[in-house]
């Protein structure tokens, strides 16, 4: 299993927007077979970043979710929703691998 970490640098001018984009992919990005971590919206701090986080099997499965989501009819329309309104000034992934599992359980008094 793998972790794609997407940072992106936004128009702080236009957040809503963003918001927008990710509740599309909350929709989008399940339906096409990764699961959806979450979206990440700047609240403190940094008016400019926000991070997008989601899991797949592998780096070919990776591709074929890709191919799944510029067929998908909403994932095709977020792309240009984000291209149109152009509130990501820039976007970088990351793929991650989880190196700490297996986690201790929380142990409360």
């Amino acid at each position: 299993m793998i972790t794609c970490f997407i940072r992106y640098e936004l128009d702080p001018n236009q957040l809503p927007q963003f918001d927008q984009y990710a509740r599309n992919w909350g929709t989008a990005i399940p339906r096409c077979v990764a699961t959806l971590i979450g979206y990440f919206a700047p609240h403190e701090g940094s008016a400019t970043t926000a991070y997008g986080v989601y899991s797949i099997e592998s780096l070919a499965a990776y591709e074929q979710y890709r191919a799944r989501l510029r067929d998908d009819p909403l994932g095709r329309e977020n792309f240009a929703f984000a291209q149109r309104e152009k509130f990501i000034r820039r976007e970088d992934r990351l793929f991650l691998r989880l190196a700490s599992a297996p986690h201790a359980e929380i142990v409360r008094p």
